[in-house]
């Protein structure tokens, strides 16, 4: 089937192709329940070459601009504590990091975790982390712009590979919590 979205000759429901994702993410489709059906989580094949995002929107698709979400995995610190988080914003936006996130996280001072305790607390790929398979203790913030795209392409726990599902389907995740105002602008330079 065509996607939705992009220029992605072969989609194919996730449900279907479990093999092309990380195990956590595969256990999450396996199990998905909510408004929308598993169905309708969409994967697409990728080369994992042209993964970052200004090249994957060139060769998939410029609309995928604004239809794009990254996943990054922040570390909140608090009292000599430190906890994990996901946040989730278009891919034309950057997390507000020390605004958004530590306000909502009642942390004295966030930041992008490192990408060795990305990987290994979620057990994605680095660059290929996705909301659908985290941590179910974590918090997962996701900006509003996100839940209010009907499409949105999100990574599949491998750089190989991407999902598309209706933005909505976010906010069921486990731990989902939608902010306005998480994605800021990017800083002009």
């Amino acid at each position: 089937m065509r996607a939705p979205i992009g220029d992605f000759d072969d989609a194919r429901p996730a449900p279907d192709c479990l093999d092309g994702l990380t195990g956590p993410v595969a256990d999450a489709v396996r199990a998905w329940e909510g408004d929308v059906p598993a169905g309708h989580l969409l994967y697409v094949d990728t080369d994992p070459a042209i993964a970052d995002t200004a090249v994957f929107v060139e060769h998939h698709g410029r609309d995928l601009l604004d239809t794009s979400a990254n996943c990054v995995v922040v570390a909140a610190r608090r009292g000599g504590e430190t906890s994990l988080a996901a946040c989730v914003v278009l891919s034309s936006t950057r997390v507000d990091v020390n605004g958004v996130v530590r306000k909502h996280l009642g942390a004295r001072k966030a930041s992008f975790a490192p990408m060795d305790t990305a990987v290994g607390a979620t057990g994605m790929e680095y660059g290929g982390i996705t909301p659908i398979g985290l941590p179910g203790d974590w918090p997962l913030l996701i900006d509003a712009a996100v839940v209010d795209r009907e499409w949105v392409l999100i990574g599949s726990g491998r750089r190989r590979g991407k999902l598309i599902v209706p933005g909505k389907a976010l906010a069921g995740l486990p731990g989902a919590v939608v902010l306005d105002g998480l994605g800021a602008a990017p800083a002009v330079s």
